[in-house]
């Protein structure tokens, strides 16, 4: 098989292309595409700071560090929980609210160039395939998983 054909050289090929488009994005803002993403995951309401990792698929460790930037850069502040004190949750400062709004637009932005070339059929499609393709790589990763614990 061609590696060209397969879903792998598809959507990898796709997804460095946006994140080139949004790294270029973020620098204009003095930020960068991880920042931007997890402003996008903040709401007025805050977020767990152990919820944030599992949305853009990073370590703890990585986290941190993308946390201590934003706090540094006075985009974020952190807060006890009030119902858990051993939670710690995520809000965006002013700075960072007025940040997010600009991500948001240019997500939306590019979303609605999008939808004007490609038709809801198509996007139907899309979605439905994707999921499945999302479906076998957890499928993968827990039979993997499965296959490690049993050699330990």
């Amino acid at each position: 098989m061609n590696i060209q054909k397969t879903v792998d050289y598809h959507l990898n090929s796709t997804v460095f292309a946006m994140r080139r488009m949004y790294n270029l994005l973020a620098s204009q803002n003095g930020i960068t595409q991880g920042i931007g993403y997890a402003l996008t995951y903040i709401g007025k309401e805050g977020i767990p700071a152990t919820k944030i990792a599992p949305l853009m698929g990073m370590t703890s460790s990585s986290l941190s560090r993308l946390l201590k930037n934003m706090e540094d850069s006075a985009l974020i502040y952190r807060k006890p929980d009030t119902e858990d004190k051993r939670v710690v949750r995520i809000f965006l400062t002013e700075k960072g609210v007025k940040l997010k709004e600009k991500v948001k637009h240019e997500v939306f932005r590019f979303n609605k160039v999008l939808f004007e070339k490609i038709s809801a059929d198509d996007l139907e499609t899309f979605i439905r395939v994707n999921n499945i393709i999302k479906e076998q790589v957890i499928n993968e990763v827990a039979d993997f998983q499965k296959k490690i614990k049993l050699t330990i």
